[in-house]
């Protein structure tokens, strides 16, 4: 090489550093960021949108990052020397690149546990591609073969992981377990909702969060966002999606987050600059806030002002909800068109619904706190806004959206996100291939059910995967909408046989199972409750058709009319679960129509009931006031004042009550110095106690809270509060009160409180006490559920109070009566051997790795967890963890109050199992003194039934079937021993029916002896009347008057029988031709007449009843029937 080609080699070398580096730096192979350094002149953005690109000087690279870095600086210096070279080996450029980035990152620890990517990052690093991405056209990698769904999501987490120092959160189910204001998780921030209030655990790991990634799973298929009715109409709502997200919680706000936003966007996924526009807020006077011109500025260091759009409050003021957490957002949207040289100006459709400038990124910025109604002067009577003591960002990026835009697809359902379905559906079918039609375009919607099923699809696998089940409630009744509209879309348009949408399943789990490992865990069981739900809409179906034929079509033809009343409709829907779309189709099919506007009122009018119960739940029931609840605010002043969070350790010190200092006192009205003498007007009297530390529990992981009394001021004033819950926020114990009247001395006044104050902690320890033991017995409940029915029993939720437990738990049938027994049996075992309870709080990674430990899924631990043990020192459990005995143990994470011993749950009776959803069961068990009563009363009532196997008969047994009936369904029996009595008694009923039947047939055959004598006797008269003991059996003394006919055709019979009740039947036969003077109606009400009785029939034929008739009445009976017959007869003969 001559000195020339040399120094125009280093030339070369230096021109590429700036151009290498950056995209290294992606990967994270740099020590330190790379930071560029922009003015805030516009005159920094060039022509093509993008701003200039400077290169840090004090940029270190790491051994093996500068390894890579001569590679590919070596290798971009020989293709742009040797151009030649280029031309017949394009596929080696890419593979020696391939293989550098791969022989120096895969020797790089992930610092997650999702598979990683990384090499994947610098697959594009051609020559092209190493430049700033300034071409209005897509790069050619744009395509799923190079941008795959997998990769697409793993890229975005490792570069806030690896380049900006952020961690990785695990997506949160789509079933939140501890937010009951969420039908599903919506959004990514819902699990970080704690963080945003206030509220998070000091303890726990969101407390020390300050920067996140992730993706989060995500259904919008009910409540505010519904995208349900949308979901195939079009190409890009789907009811389950995955939302790409970072997050900072007071860690760094607008700069970073746009400057990163923007390097992601256009250096990583090297999205062409001049195709994208972002918008910002443009302030609202009506909110008080002014535009937000800081985002506006960070924007123009990167896009001309023409592509830097302000909104309004519509499309950029985000908030969590009426109140709390909010602020201004900046949305980046992207021109799938895009032009020719330079660009089309799309500035005009963004934000227009226009489906080729779509939004793909939305950067929140959470600085606001919005105040209830009342609280500040807002707009349109609402709160007022608060600037938040910390600032947070909140951004998220739709994935399917996304990876449309990188494989450069006109709509998310042509990616690779879906295709694989629409494979897996065509080949099920066996219809035409997805060809992704709408509207007119698409007959027969085909494609409309091609959208429908897929997107259903996913979202059913990845709810039951998550805990969520088909029910007639709540987020199962929206799922049972969900899976009912894909299958009549299978059925009806695609012409699918059944079972189809169930085997549709294995397909989710195939394309998601490596990044969500639940969905292989739970496939089985996903396909099983499908399948269920499957053939019980066919049976659905059947009764809507049933139904709408019968009462809909056949109603509307007597009454003439034309129109389906919004009514029937509305039932159809919300009791059948019938679609109005499908309503309204039949309703083609036989000329009708259907009042759709009144349908829709119907909605809104349940909707509204939703609303207004869920409005009650918040404000404590019906009638209640607004409960006293910390937010953000509140935790935040708290926090402002130096006032740490409650120490409560003294929960687990039983019978020596501590005493605490007030340290804050919270109303309505917020934090006062100073609270009493108020007890007029609603809520007044109420105080929430903030204590520097308790010995009260407060409400949590299913366990109620404790109750009891706080003294004020020590002996000497004698003050009391009366507890009535313990709640906590953030840290902080509120203890919610009620002031009592006056001191010990009788005093009027009522009590009053101050900060500073010292208060003794008087918990209820005798209702702890019945609490305990039904906490620690459903750990052995859990324990035996899973040692009788199998690994698969997984917690659904539990309740624990002074009463009873209830535990819900994952299961696919009723347990049979064996299977109660043995848990019963197994509990019980467990209290009889005095085993010991242990707890100790211990690193949760070590706690995990204890064999056989219970964990509730979904829930988030804390690094340090409290770990119950029943039979086992903890400290044991830890010293050999992979012990195979542990298993037989109930070793569980849990922070309620427990017993010292299992013996102090004196016994457990399982007094109830029943279901709460399809695939969820509810088991109810008592301990203690209900526990021994539900024993005594089990032997009681054992005892009588024993008695009445071996005693009564006859109308003496029916009376004692109908006593111990009466006694079952009154007394609290173990759940196994009841349904043994039941059959019992059942069985005792029936001998009874047997007996009485057999004592009737034998009367029977008496009444008949004597009834044929009796004719022999009557045979020269004209009738017979007798007095028979055969009961109201009709048939047999219509049996009895057929007897007579046949023996004496000519002879007019009639026959009275009484019960022992006092009831009496008259029954009577006249022939043809005496009926005309002696009417057999008209003989029976003669004859019934005398005892209040009546009766009815025809002239040849009749009877009645009468009620109340003495033994001795029954005479007068028979002596009136025979002077009516003997009358009637006479003056036929005159």
């Amino acid at each position: 090489m001559t000195a020339t080609s040399s120094h125009a080699t280093r030339e070369k070398i230096g021109e590429l550093v700036p151009v290498v580096a950056l995209p290294l730096d992606a990967c994270g192979l740099f020590q330190k960021p790379l930071r560029r350094e922009h003015g805030d002149d516009s005159s920094n953005v060039n022509k093509s949108g993008r701003a200039p690109q400077q290169m840090n000087s004090g940029v270190r690279i790491s051994p093996s990052g500068h390894r890579l870095a001569m590679v590919v600086m070596l290798f971009t210096v020989a293709t742009r020397t040797c151009r030649g070279f280029l031309v017949p080996y394009p596929g080696q450029r890419a593979g020696v690149l391939n293989r550098a980035a791969g022989a120096s990152l895969m020797r790089r620890h992930s610092p997650h546990s999702s598979p990683s990517l990384r090499p994947a990052l610098l697959l594009r690093m051609s020559a092209s591609s190493l430049s700033p991405p300034s071409s209005s056209s897509p790069s050619s990698s744009f395509s799923a073969e190079n941008w795959p769904v997998n990769r697409v999501r793993q890229t975005f987490i490792d570069y806030f992981i690896e380049k900006h120092g952020h961690s990785f959160v695990p997506s949160s189910p789509v079933v939140p377990l501890s937010d009951p204001t969420l039908l599903f998780t919506n959004a990514g921030m819902n699990q970080f909702k704690p963080i945003f209030l206030g509220q998070a655990d000091p303890n726990g790991p969101l407390a020390k969060l300050e920067k996140a990634v992730n993706t989060q799973k995500c259904i919008r298929a009910g409540g505010k966002h519904n995208d349900l009715e949308d979901v195939g109409m079009d190409t890009y709502h789907h009811t389950f999606f995955e939302m790409l997200g970072s997050w900072s919680f007071g860690n760094y706000f607008k700069q970073e987050a746009i400057a990163w936003s923007w390097d992601l966007l256009t250096n990583v996924y090297a999205l062409p600059a001049d195709r994208l526009y972002v918008t910002y807020f443009g302030g609202d006077d009506s909110m008080g806030v002014p535009a937000d011109e800081e985002a506006r500025d960070l924007w123009l260091r990167f896009l001309p002002p023409d592509r830097v759009l302000p909104f309004g409050k519509k499309d950029n003021f985000w908030e969590m909800g009426d109140t709390g957490p909010c602020g201004p957002c900046s949305e980046i949207h992207y021109d799938r068109v895009g032009g020719t040289e330079g660009g089309r100006d799309a500035a005009k459709l963004v934000n227009a619904d226009d489906p080729d400038v779509l939004e793909i990124w939305n950067l929140v910025f959470i600085q606001y706190n919005r105040e209830a109604a009342g609280e500040g002067a807002g707009e349109e009577g609402g709160g007022g806004l608060r600037l938040l003591p910390s600032q947070h960002v909140d951004t998220g990026m739709g994935l399917e959206r996304l990876v449309s835009v990188l494989q450069n697809k006109k709509s998310n359902y042509d990616s690779d996100a879906f295709m694989p379905l629409f494979a897996a559906i065509e080949k099920d079918v066996g219809c035409r291939p997805y060809a992704g039609k709408l509207g007119k375009e698409d007959v027969g919607l085909v494609d409309t059910a091609y959208r429908v099923v897929a997107d259903h699809a996913r979202t059913l696998t990845f709810a039951i995967a998550d805990g969520a089940l088909p029910s007639n409630e709540g987020r199962g009744y929206v799922l049972r909408r969900v899976l009912r509209r894909a299958v009549r879309y299978g059925k009806q348009m695609l012409g699918a046989r059944p079972g189809f949408f169930a085997r549709l399943v294995p397909c989710v789990v195939r394309e998601f199972g490596q990044f969500y490992p639940e969905l292989k865990e739970k496939e089985g069981w996903i396909q099983e409750v499908i399948e269920g739900e499957e053939k019980g809409f066919g049976e659905m179906l059947e009764r809507g058709i049933k139904y709408f034929g019968e009462e809909v079509v056949e109603g509307l033809k007597k009454e003439g009319g034309k129109v389906v009343s919004a009514e029937k409709a509305f039932f159809m829907y919300d009791t059948l679960g019938f679609p109005v779309d499908l309503t309204r189709l039949m309703a083609l099919e036989e000329g009708l129509e259907v009042d759709v506007e009144g349908f829709g009122e119907e909605m809104e009018k349940a909707k509204q009931r939703s609303r207004d119960a869920a409005l009650r739940a918040k404000a404590g029931g019906e009638g209640g006031g607004r409960p006293l609840v910390l937010r953000v605010d509140e935790t935040a002043w708290l926090q402002a004042a130096g006032i740490q969070a409650t120490e409560d350790e003294g929960k687990y010190v039983w019978e020596e009550g501590k005493e605490g200092k007030v340290v804050a006192l919270f109303t309505h009205e917020g934090f006062k110095e100073e609270v009493g003498g108020e007890r007029e007007g609603q809520g007044k009297g109420m105080v929430g106690v903030v204590l520097d530390s308790t010995s009260f529990y407060a409400e949590a992981g299913g366990q109620v809270a404790d109750t009891g009394r706080l003294v004020v001021g020590g002996r000497e004033r004698g003050m009391e509060m009366e507890v009535l819950d313990v709640q906590v926020f953030a840290g902080y114990v509120l203890h919610i009160c009620r002031l009592v009247e006056g001191g010990r001395e009788g005093g009027a006044a009522a009590a009053k409180i101050k900060v500073g104050e010292k208060v003794a902690c008087h918990v209820d320890y005798e209702r702890r006490r019945r609490v305990a033991p039904n906490h620690t017995m459903t750990h052995v409940l859990n324990f035996a559920l899973r040692e009788v029915l199998g690994d698969q029993v997984a917690q659904r939720g539990s309740l624990v109070n002074d009463e009873k437990l209830r535990f819900d738990f994952s299961h696919g049938g009723a347990m049979a009566v064996e299977e109660m027994e043995k848990v019963e049996a197994i509990v019980r075992g467990v209290i009889e051997k005095k085993l010991p309870v242990t707890s100790q709080v211990v690193g949760l990674e070590a706690a995990k790795g204890i064999n056989g430990l219970r964990a509730v899924f979904g829930e988030v631990y804390p690094d340090r967890v409290r770990v119950i043990a029943v039979g086992e020192e903890v400290e044991t459990l830890l010293a050999s963890p992979e012990k195979e005995a542990w298993a037989k143990l109930s070793v569980e994470f849990c922070g309620g109050t427990h017993v010292r011993n299992t013996e102090e749950a004196q016994s457990f009776v399982l007094v109830e199992e029943t279901a709460v959803a399809k695939g969820v069961r509810r088991v109810t068990g008592v301990t203690g003194e209900a526990a021994q009563a539900a024993i005594e009363a089990g032997a009681a009532l054992s005892a009588q039934v024993k008695a009445a196997e071996e005693g009564p008969k006859g109308v003496e047994l029916e009376g004692k079937v109908v006593e111990l009936r009466q006694a079952l369904d009154g007394v609290l029996l173990s759940a196994s021993l009841k349904p043994r009595l039941r059959k019992r008694i059942d069985d005792l009923g029936k001998k009874a029916a047997a007996e009485r039947k057999a004592a009737a047939q034998a009367g029977i055959d008496q009444a008949l002896s004597r009834v044929k004598g009796a004719i022999e006797e009557a045979k020269s008269q004209s009738f017979l009347v007798l007095e028979l003991a055969v009961g109201l059996d009709s048939k047999a003394v219509k049996r009895l008057v057929e007897t007579s006919k046949n023996l004496a055709p000519g002879l007019a019979v009639l026959v009275v029988s009484r019960e022992d009740d006092g009831k009496a039947l008259a029954f009577a036969h006249v022939p043809p031709e005496k009926a005309g003077h002696l009417p057999a109606d008209k003989w029976v009400a003669a004859t019934l007449a005398v005892v209040g009785g009546r009766g009815g029939g025809k002239a040849e034929l009749a009877q009645g009843q009468a009620k109340d008739v003495a033994a001795d009445q029954v005479q007068g009976s028979v002596k009136a029937a025979q002077a009516f017959a003997s009358e009637a007869l006479a003056k036929s003969l005159a």
